[in-house]
Order: structure tokens, then C-alpha cells, then sequence
């Protein structure tokens, strides 16, 4: 299609990790945990060019390796532990789109950490966001295995528990809450121009619609234990990654 929208999905993935170190390059099922959303880049139609943002040699190295894209090293400015998103993807589209001299309709981005999104799923949320003018971006949403508004406590100073949501009285049954769905982070697109003027956060400064996939994929590997986790529900089969399939 000569006038489909040009996608930069973005992989962003810096060298330190406090919560689980070299977790970017480590093995998931056979493959450094950063390749699985490089492959799933490649197999998404939708998407014009992947690339991946990092500050570490060896990352870039690894990511390369199985087929990354790695046009830039990420500046040290935009690669401390307290860097916020929104200047890291402003960056990675400028620099591209200056080394090619033409521009992008929308930015994926791919968390490294969350390797369980499908081709098909983002395809969904591309069509989505190309056929509503009124949306800056389409998020992946899931919903959890438990209802924050039935069971959300917090502890007060006297050391008994409240209901969190006052939404929540009266409800005795998870059946009887209205239906609850979470921001997973496993895959946001937004329109370039909206990437373009972005301050802070994407959900207070934007309009979004949500991608539903299954609770099962919806993953973010911060420590040890969420790794074998999600290495064991692979094992299982519980989770698709059909780049390793073929």
C-alpha cells in the first residue's frame, strides 16, 4: 500500500538494570530477552523500520546480532535511571527522521520487557488508530485476575484496613463490580505529532483507546521472579511467540 502510515517501532533498552541486571541481553527460551521484540517488529506488516535506543556497546551488540537496528547510541543525558520515557522517544524519531529525510506518521513503542505482543495485536491497534482522527494514541489494556474495586484495601495509621475505592461498597461479589482493565505496557502507539509535543504524560496530555489482550501476555520482567515466570508459561504453552515457530 503506497499510502499506508509509516510506523518507527522503537526499542527502547539502556544498559543498567537495578532490578535485574543485563536483563535486556539475557536469555529468554533461547533468545536475549531484546530479540523477541526486534522479531516481533519484523513481523508486523505495519511497521516501516524498528530500531533499537540504547547507551550500552554490548546491548547494541546483541541487539544487532539478531537482526536490531541500531542507527544511534542513546545519549548519557537520556539514559539515567530516573529518564523519562517521552524524551527518549522524541529523540529516537528526530534522529531518524533527520537521517532520512522524511518523516513518520506514528511511533510503537516495544518495551524489551514485555516480549509477548503479537503481530496481530499491534496490526489491531494500527487500524485502530488510523481510522478514529479523534485518538493520539492506542495502548495495550488487559484485564487482571482480580478486581481492585472489590478487594483494594490500604492500611490506615491505627493499622486496620479501608476499602481503597469507596466506589466499592456494597459489593460483595467480584461478578456484581463493573469491569476493570489495566495499562499492561506491552505495546503503546501514538501519532508522531503527538510524540512531537508531549511533556510529560501520555495518558493525562492525550486521547487514547485500548488494545484488549489477554492477562496472560500482559508482562513486564522486573526481577527474577517475573523472568521465570514468564519463561515457564512459554514452556507451557500459555504463551505464544510464533518468531520462535518457524
Amino acid at each position: 500500500m503506497t499510502n499506508a502510515p509509516r510506523i518507527l517501532a522503537v526499542i527502547p533498552a539502556r544498559g543498567g538494570s537495578k532490578g535485574l541486571p543485563g536483563k535486556n541481553i539475557r536469555s529468554l527460551v533461547g533468545l536475549p530477552l531484546i530479540a523477541h521484540s526486534v522479531k516481533a517488529a519484523a513481523m508486523t506488516p505495519e511497521v516501516t523500520r524498528c530500531i533499537v535506543t540504547t547507551d550500552s556497546e554490548e546491548v547494541a551488540s546483541v541487539a544487532r546480532a539478531h537482526g536490531g537496528d541500531v542507527p544511534f547510541l542513546r545519549p548519557p543525558h537520556l539514559a539515567a535511571d530516573d529518564t523519562p520515557m517521552a524524551p527518549v522517544i522524541r529523540h529516537a524519531l528526530a534522529t531518524v527522521e533527520q537521517e532520512e529525510g522524511r518523516s513518520y506518521d506514528a511511533v510503537l513503542l516495544l518495551d524489551p520487557t514485555s516480549p509477548s505482543r503479537l503481530p496481530s495485536q499491534i496490526g489491531g491497534a494500527a487500524r485502530r488508530l488510523f481510522t478514529d482522527d479523534g485518538l493520539d494514541g492506542v495502548i495495550s489494556v488487559s484485564e487482571p485476575t482480580f478486581q481492585p474495586l472489590w478487594v483494594g484495601v490500604r492500611e490506615r495509621e491505627d493499622g486496620q484496613v479501608e476499602r481503597y475505592f469507596p466506589q466499592g461498597t456494597g459489593i460483595t461479589r467480584r461478578q456484581d463490580a463493573d469491569r476493570f482493565l489495566r495499562i499492561n505496557g506491552n505495546f503503546y502507539l501514538w501519532r508522531s505529532d503527538f510524540v512531537r509535543r508531549l511533556e510529560t504524560s501520555w495518558f493525562d496530555e492525550g486521547r487514547h483507546a485500548g488494545a484488549e489482550i489477554p492477562e496472560a501476555q500482559a508482562f513486564s520482567i522486573d526481577d527474577e521472579y517475573e523472568f521465570r515466570l514468564i519463561e515457564a508459561l512459554v514452556g507451557a504453552g500459555l504463551i505464544r511467540l510464533p518468531w520462535m515457530e518457524s
